[in-house]
């Protein structure tokens, strides 16, 4: 009995099937559950049977080589994984307990079993950062990995991601690409070694989502604190809100754009075939229009303009603050309420203007939108030349921005027009 074999423990009047990992005493085994949970053993209370030898490599376990093999299958549809970084695909590296990155298809294999039988896959690494590390030229190398993928004849796009950055990244490539098949974005709040991780929950209902009908931009986590269902929001319309719950993610102004059941994926299914990849409607269910799977030909337009900054205002705050835009090519403003800042920042604000900075006003405000036309000091910054962005996202009108200055003919009308979902037509309450 080795580290990596698949085992079944007895245990009073318990039962545990999973994968044997290394432990760091001699008195008790460590087994990881079939859900991705760790279970601990005193071994002098156990019954263990090996059920199977080397399922797959544990790193500094003495395994020579994995069993783990990616097998192409032409009944199965083709996901493209790509890695940025992040713990979802990462395994420990026992010998020091640090979370690695090491990462191609059979190394995702080894950390997420589950995820085996349901599509063939391809790794691509574009970067391994941490997510706060993110920058607008790796932007540019993932929409260019993400549309070879797709060229090259992938069904589905799976980004693996550290969930930090995940929501700028995500709205980055929804203005870059157009895409006739679903890109998912996913990632781990907590990693792969903890027994509350959510990598594997996550990883298999994106891959759910990536062989579905909807061919847009999606990011899917956790929709509950339970291991229940994963929810896929509108990669312009999600924004992380809270530090480490497994449910952080949440579509602002709306309701996600549809939800995954978890236990109706968990077994991979024989009709999830190329003619028919989601084509798994009992585990995934929309809940609001999208744009469906071939509606749109492949394309990409990875410029940006690098050059763009995003400014909350707060009370008191000094208008030569805003000397540190000065020159810049874009700035963003979350101002308050219906888009508003003090009086006193609008003749700056009109300088910048006029020296060649677009200047776009966001509301820090979670829910509903922009409309300086209530207040005087509304019409003011309009007459300055401030662009509302109706209800967009903050962080996601900064990427708008730097898409359209480097893109678009006109950046106010685009900045005034839902691209990719992510201004609304109407702000209303929703349950």
């Amino acid at each position: 009995m080795n580290p990596g074999d698949r085992v079944r423990v007895d245990r009073a009047d318990r039962t545990y099937e999973g994968v044997l990992l290394p432990s760091s005493t001699d008195d008790h085994l460590v087994v990881k559950l079939e859900g991705g949970y760790n279970v601990g053993v005193d071994r002098d209370e156990a019954d263990v049977a090996v059920l199977e030898e080397d399922v797959y490599e544990i790193d500094g376990a003495g395994a020579e080589e994995s069993a783990s093999t990616v097998e192409f299958d032409d009944d199965l549809p083709t996901i493209s994984l790509i890695s940025t970084g992040g713990t979802i695909a990462s395994t420990v590296d026992y010998r020091t307990g640090a979370v690695t990155a090491q990462f191609d298809a059979e190394d995702v294999l080894r950390a997420v079993p589950d995820l085996a039988g349901r599509a063939n896959y391809r790794g691509r690494v574009v970067a391994n950062i941490l997510s706060e590390n993110m920058e607008p030229p790796i932007w540019r190398d993932l929409a260019q990995a993400v549309y070879e993928e797709i060229e090259a004849g992938a069904d589905g796009v799976v980004v693996m991601h550290g969930t930090d950055t995940m929501q700028y990244s995500a709205s980055a490539l929804s203005f870059m690409l157009d895409t006739p098949v679903p890109i998912v974005f996913t990632g781990s709040q907590r990693s792969a070694d903890r027994p509350s991780s959510d990598n594997v929950m996550n990883a298999v209902c994106a891959v759910e989502a990536a062989k579905s009908d909807c061919a847009e931009v999606l990011v899917c986590m956790h929709a509950s604190q339970s291991d229940d269902a994963c929810a896929l929001h509108r990669g312009t319309r999600v924004r992380k809100n809270h530090t480490s719950r497994r449910d952080a993610f949440e579509t602002v102004g709306a309701k996600p754009l549809g939800e995954i059941d978890y236990e109706a994926c968990e077994a991979p299914r024989a009709s999830n075939s190329r003619a028919a990849t989601s084509r798994d409607t009992e585990a995934i269910e929309f809940r609001r229009e999208y744009r469906e799977r071939g509606a749109v030909e492949l394309a990409v337009e990875p410029e940006l303009e690098d050059d763009v900054e995003l400014l909350k205002f707060t009370p008191g705050m000094d208008p030569a603050f805003l000397d540190v835009v000065e020159g810049s090519a874009g700035l963003v403003l979350e101002g308050t309420g219906l888009g508003h800042v003090h009086t006193d920042l609008i003749p700056r604000v009109e300088e910048l203007i006029e020296d060649g900075t677009t200047v776009v006003m966001t509301s820090q405000c979670l829910e509903g939108r922009v409309c300086d036309r209530v207040y005087d000091t509304g019409r003011d910054l309009l007459d300055a030349g401030v662009i509302e962005a109706g209800d967009t996202l903050p962080g996601t009108a900064k990427v708008k921005l730097m898409w359209a200055l480097a893109n678009a003919e006109n950046v106010a009308e685009a900045m005034g027009t839902s691209l990719a979902g992510e201004l609304q037509a109407r702000s209303v309450p929703w349950e």
